[in-house]
């Protein structure tokens, strides 16, 4: 049963059988760039290998449950929870210098206040006035944007002193899943759609494995399960400063997730009410909560997975489900964990670089259903200026700055977002400005106004 507007080949209340789930849901795991975000803040922050596993475990096991919390039972859209990037370096700062249990502590008045946004259906309102739907496209693009450089940087990495071999592997799994796109869109083969980033990983993969670079020795050493526990770092600690920063940084993450909600609605068809506005912000909430009891991350909705979706054209709750499934059992299993972790990070930074082009043509697609006039054309361009401008501060220029700076400025979608919803805010809208100063000119006015020389 497939959607015609979007050529869904399933739509979201749609079943899917079990073992096509299983594999379709393994697709949007391996698109995401989960594993990333916790292995960065472990190491940031310092922390032994122990807590670093622990801390890596949490975040897919916590990311699992606000997955299963925000597709059936509040947003009820197919909108992977994951790790929102724009809060690392201010977490990684607060870690080192305060301590996990203060990380902790900043995570849980923030994610309060969302649970009562949503409650109170301010969110919606909220909504209406700052993130209008060209701004949510716009977001998405900023943020497909921004993350083609981490992907780029992915690809063309020297880790391990294995640039060449990085870069081989990494350009055989993009050009893999470009073809694979080309071809669908051009002879909409269901079967490639559905498996083409799957293709794409092991076609990386196998380039990988012939230059010796993949290595499965961690695996037999890895055990097969353990417990989650609560306040593993120690019970919260609350500091004001630490607070006020990373509450900020929930409404920057606010437009970000906003955006990816957009475009998953016009991805599979389905209407954005407030109602549903609401119930999204409280799912978040609840997401960013418990992630905070099992010290977790702030949460946010993957833009990523939209990307598959309008890749293999399956929108089904049901597949979106068994990820949010597949993520707790590998917060539970490390041997499970420890094979996705030995897939090569220039394959998935290589799909992902591919992923985050069509995030882009996604928010653009959002933007362009929207009435773009001069203004808007104005807030969009220059919000994508200082998105790509952001990205080439250099450390040592942010570095001079106080550190709620340096936050902001370490994050290009943090920067555009808060840019676009300004811009959006401040600059009078266009009626306002003809009503100012243009006089009415009769419809059947003959005469062609010149601009002044």
């Amino acid at each position: 049963m497939g959607d015609e507007k979007t050529r869904l080949i399933v739509g979201v209340n749609d079943k899917v059988p079990i073992g096509q789930s299983v594999i379709l849901g393994m697709q949007h795991l391996l698109s995401m760039d989960l594993y990333v975000f916790p292995l960065l803040l472990a190491s940031l922050v310092g922390l032994n290998f122990t807590d670093s596993t622990f801390l890596i475990q949490m975040c897919f096991f916590t990311c699992g449950i606000a997955t299963l919390i925000q597709t059936f039972f509040c947003m009820k859209l197919p909108v992977v929870q994951g790790a929102s990037f724009i809060c690392l370096t201010a977490l990684a700062s607060i870690g080192a210098s305060k301590g996990m249990a203060t990380v902790a502590g900043s995570i849980i008045p923030g994610a309060i206040i969302l649970v009562l946004l949503g409650a109170t259906g301010l969110f919606a309102k909220f909504v209406a006035r700052c993130i209008p739907p060209y701004i949510g496209g716009l977001v998405i693009m900023i943020v497909g944007l921004s993350l083609s450089t981490t992907a780029v940087s992915g690809i063309a990495s020297n880790d391990n002193k294995n640039l060449a071999g990085n870069l081989v592997c990494g350009v055989v799994a993009a050009i893999a899943l470009l073809i694979c796109t080309v071809i669908e869109y051009r002879t909409h083969n269901r079967i490639l759609s559905v498996f083409s980033v799957l293709i794409s990983i092991v076609a990386g993969c196998v380039a990988a494995a012939l230059m010796g670079d993949i290595d499965f020795s961690s695996v037999a050493d890895a055990s097969w399960f353990q417990l989650p526990s609560v306040f593993h770092f120690g019970l919260p600690k609350f500091d004001a400063s630490s607070i006020a920063i990373v509450t900020f940084l929930y409404f920057l993450v606010l437009c970000e997730t906003t955006g990816t909600w957009i475009t998953v609605a016009d991805v599979t068809g389905e209407e954005l009410t407030d109602k549903r506005y609401n119930s999204a912000v409280v799912g978040m909430g609840i997401g960013c909560l418990i992630s905070s009891l099992f010290s977790g991350t702030p949460m946010t909705g993957y833009s990523t997975n939209a990307g598959v979706i309008s890749i293999t054209k399956i929108g089904s709750r049901q597949v979106i489900g068994v990820c949010g499934g597949l993520l707790m059992i590998l917060g539970l299993c490390p041997k499970i964990m420890a094979v996705l972790a030995c897939i090569p990070g220039a394959v998935i930074n290589g799909v992902f670089l591919i992923i985050c082009q069509i995030l882009i043509i996604n928010g653009f697609k959002v933007v362009r259903q929207q009435r773009i006039d001069s203004r808007n054309g104005i807030v969009i361009g220059l919000s994508l200026a200082v998105t790509i401008g952001s990205m080439g501060i250099s450390s040592e220029v942010t570095a001079m700055f106080p550190d709620f700076v340096q936050f902001f400025l370490s994050s290009g979608t943090a920067v555009g977002a808060l840019t676009a919803v300004i811009l959006n805010l401040v600059l009078p809208s266009a009626g306002e400005t003809a009503n100012e100063s243009v006089p009415a000119v009769p419809e059947d006015a003959q005469t062609v106004m010149e601009p002044e020389q």
